[in-house]
């Protein structure tokens, strides 16, 4: 993305011209805020209509909680999960049966359950526990990324270090690099298809570099691979992921990955069903901590699912129809975006082929100014720099959107309001530049 020069500048606009287009920006916005909106787009949430998808869910047990092998889900037990949504699960995350974990409605409680493990108990037993190691503990973070993952590295007491994210995924020479320095490095987050916020599918060359980087990580690294969005695609032509654990079995190291994946934007976004894959080692010393925390997830809800999606091909159509509620709203985003910066080379943003966010890049300096007036005018967005960890963006410019929720008409009060706020702020930032020349 272009950075803000005097040069530049002077090739744009003069001053005149700059007070003269601030003024007209600060016009516009004064009209924009006269609206009183009261818009949100600081999540990625499945609109109602989308929620409406599934409410066959409701009823479709009808009495029949007794399963073929005689467990009967309204009482105790099954720990990791009834099979089938077990079977469900290894489907949608391309695994073996005996690789799958079946739970609750969360896979972040899973995740930060792993953790938490793997530091106290340690990943494959207690010989390997991360607390005995000798020195602050680090984790790897693609940047832009998911700030939820992050909060759980940052309250585990993790130092996070931060991994551009590029057009096929996390830089691999910096991973590389990094974890062959410092031991001290026990993992990275990764969302590996239609990246959350950026919506990268990471290529084929860049997930076989992951599968081989425990030969230079060390046994007890760990790849934390939410496929978040492994169906969410907005078209029936996005790009494939490649099958990591495939690979990782290829090349003998099948206990660097640990999976996970959920329901929670294909049925219910808070009753849905998480999902954790690994190998039966790892899996093995997990669930022994697991089986002292709950004596098994809900399995009526998990029942109501399976009966609900039968399977990944009855999950692929369910998927369209999300598809069909979300595709118009990134294409009338892009389209507010196209014709507000048209011609400019000052701003930036992703087309994603699937998931729930577009990243937007602003000049250098500008993110939390933007998402600050445009919150004023009553559109909130995700706060600047929550895409990176600690919630500090070193340059001040990546703004998350999610155009789920909100309606088409909303979007076309939103964006406009969006785009204003960008140009106002860049006008404003180009006459300080100006002036202290």
């Amino acid at each position: 993305m272009a950075t803000v020069t005097p040069d530049h500048l002077d090739r744009q606009l003069g001053m005149s011209a700059l007070v003269a287009r601030e003024r007209d920006l600060a016009i516009q916005y004064a009209e924009h805020c006269g609206a009183k909106l009261q818009l949100d787009l600081t999540r990625g949430k499945p609109s109602p209509e989308q929620a409406a998808l599934s409410d066959g869910l409701e009823q479709i047990v009808c009495g029949n909680y007794v399963l073929d092998d005689g467990t009967d889900v309204r009482n105790y037990g099954g720990l990791i999960g009834i099979r089938d949504a077990r079977q469900l699960g290894a489907a949608l995350l391309g695994v073996r049966n005996d690789e799958i974990v079946a739970g609750g409605n969360s896979s972040l409680t899973l995740m930060y359950q792993y953790l938490f493990s793997a530091w106290l108990y340690g990943p494959l037993g207690p010989e390997t526990a991360w607390r005995l190691e000798p020195g602050p503990l680090k984790f790897l973070c693609v940047v832009p990324g998911y700030d939820r993952h992050f909060t759980i590295t940052e309250d585990l007491g993790f130092t996070l270090i931060n991994v551009r994210m590029g057009s096929d995924g996390p830089n691999m020479d910096q991973v590389e690099d990094l974890v062959s320095e410092d031991p001290l490095i026990k993992g990275i987050w990764c969302v590996p298809k239609h990246s959350n916020p950026t919506g990268q599918v990471y290529s084929a060359d860049v997930v076989e570099r992951f599968a081989k980087l425990a030969t230079l990580a060390g046994p007890n690294f760990r790849i934390m691979w939410d496929n978040a969005y492994a169906v969410h695609d907005l078209d029936d032509q996005a790009p494939v992921l490649t099958n990591l654990m495939d690979l990782c079995r290829r090349e003998n190291t099948v206990n660097s990955v640990v999976m996970f994946g959920s329901t929670s934007k294909i049925t219910r976004a808070g009753a849905g069903i998480a999902f954790m894959a690994a190998s039966p080692d790892n899996l093995s010393h997990f669930t022994k901590r697991l089986a002292v925390q709950t004596i098994g997830p809900d399995k009526l809800n998990q029942l109501r699912h399976v009966l609900f999606l039968k399977d990944l091909h009855g999950i692929r159509a369910h998927m369209r129809r999300h598809a069909a509620l979300i595709r118009p709203k990134f294409e009338r985003v892009y389209q507010h975006l196209t014709d507000g910066f048209r011609g400019s080379d000052l701003v930036s943003w992703t087309t994603p082929r699937g998931g729930y966010f577009l990243s937007f890049d602003a000049p250098k300096g500008l993110a939390t100014e933007i998402v600050r007036i445009t919150g004023e005018a009553g559109v909130k967005l995700t706060p600047a720099g929550a895409t990176f960890p600690y919630g500090h963006d070193p340059e001040d410019s990546n703004i998350r959107l999610a155009p789920t929720y909100p309606s088409l008409v909303e979007i076309d009060q939103a964006i406009p309001v969006f785009v204003t706020a960008v140009k106002l702020a860049m006008a404003r930032q180009q006459l300080a530049l100006h002036e202290d020349q």
